[in-house]
């Protein structure tokens, strides 16, 4: 049951969420018409009262005012002093990166989001960066992992698609331990602020595709990025104008505008999602779920421990082969085959053919990414729709199962 201040066996929920959501970079007092709702400003220049002299905004790409109320909400949120908004949750990843020269070292999760690892491996690697990758749910591979070079740790909790749990504070703790200087960087996308704070952990950075569930409605591509640290915040304001990687006055709006119910939209998801991976569990159709709200997950402990509770997203194989789950997505009606998460409507995918393909087999096959693993997004819809969908597409990939069956019987 939950509860009003926190999930029940999760931490408390973070304390003046909902009331920051809605009033932090809101105030009507920062305009001169008392607006409630913040402007779009779509000016791309500012006038200046003499040379050099501007009102703190003077080329849209180093600054504008819609953008600004923007990261100052999602600051407020992350328990952050700074935020920055990005074009795209890649060109957070960019922007972050750049921190770095040729020879240093990242060490990132292995299982990540598959242009995570396509960026890493194919771009970054080729301007002299040393990438590598390890599981670092297990602590004891992170230490091994660290090398002199080391200068960045990157880690994605919970994993894209096969929802591993990592333990912020474990790794800050060894990797800053090992070299204080290496950033800690957390991609926090399919928690939100509302589940789980990766700043309060340890982590040096924490960012996120805002696409996800920070707009939470499927017509917004950002990316945000939230710290405490002063050198870290300026050298990376210079890098997003420089770069040039800034979102449109009017997608930050749009942002802003979602920011407002995540409280509100993240419950829901927890609640149908923990209904979905519940019946999906108990499903002689289905081998394995993975969620890690449910007891069964390897870190539900863990996850309890740093988070207030879990997001809409379940991974799971089902029983059979790849037309099984070829059937299976075909066959659903409510949720929509489609890349990406974290909107209202609930979406699902097939990670080995869609958004991991470009992971190089080998490494999708040591990850657990195989045909018969499917990932949901579970939206905000009424549960009793969500799991009938679940069912009757469920039941419509047994049936290729009983054809092929009574086809073998003909020959």
């Amino acid at each position: 049951v939950i509860g009003v201040e926190s999930f029940s066996g999760y931490q408390p929920l973070f304390k003046s969420f909902a009331t920051d959501a809605i009033h932090v970079g809101s105030e009507p007092e920062q305009w001169n018409s008392r607006a409630v709702v913040p402007p779009i400003s779509l000016s791309t220049t500012f006038k200046q009262h003499g040379p050099g002299k501007h009102a703190g905004f003077d080329y849209s790409r180093c600054g504008n005012p819609t953008r600004s109320c923007l990261e100052r909400a999602v600051a407020a949120l992350d328990g952050a002093q700074y935020c920055l908004a990005l074009s795209s949750g890649t060109a957070a990843t960019l922007t972050i990166t750049h921190l770095l020269k040729t020879g240093d070292g990242i060490l990132c999760m292995n299982d990540v989001y598959g242009g995570t690892n396509e960026y890493f491996s194919k771009i970054a690697a080729e301007f002299g960066l040393d990438v590598s990758f390890a599981d670092l749910t297990k602590l004891e591979l992170l230490k091994a992992a660290l090398k002199a070079n080391t200068k960045m740790l990157w880690i994605e909790t919970p994993t894209n698609p096969t929802l591993k749990v990592v333990d912020i504070k474990g790794c800050a703790d060894i990797v800053h331990e090992h070299n204080k200087d290496i950033i800690v960087v957390v991609d926090n996308t399919f928690m939100s602020p509302y589940f789980q704070r990766p700043l309060a952990l340890g982590a040096d950075i924490c960012m996120y595709s805002a696409t996800k569930y920070m707009n939470g409605h499927s017509d917004v591509l950002m990316g945000l990025i939230s710290l405490n640290r002063d050198d870290i915040y300026e050298r990376l304001k210079f890098l997003q104008s420089a770069i040039g990687t800034v979102p449109s006055p009017f997608d930050c709006y749009m942002c802003h505008r979602g920011l407002k119910t995540l409280h509100l939209r993240m419950k829901q998801h927890f609640k149908n999602a923990m209904a979905a991976a519940q019946f999906l569990e108990a499903d002689p159709r289905v081998d394995r779920v993975i969620f890690p709200g449910l007891p069964s997950h390897p870190q539900h402990e863990l996850t309890k421990r740093q988070c207030t509770g879990c997001p809409g997203m379940i991974s799971f194989y089902i029983k059979g082969k790849l037309e099984h789950a070829s059937t299976f997505l075909s066959s659903l009606k409510l949720f929509t085959l489609a890349d990406s998460l974290g909107g209202v409507e609930s979406l699902a995918e097939h990670p080995v053919s869609m958004t991991h393909v470009s992971v190089p087999e080998n490494e999708k096959k040591e990850l657990g990414i195989s045909d018969t693993l499917i990932r949901l997004s579970v939206g905000l819809e009424d549960e009793e729709n969500i799991i009938a969908d679940l069912d009757q597409a469920l039941a419509a990939a047994v049936s290729i199962s009983k054809h092929i069956i009574f086809l073998h019987s003909l020959t």
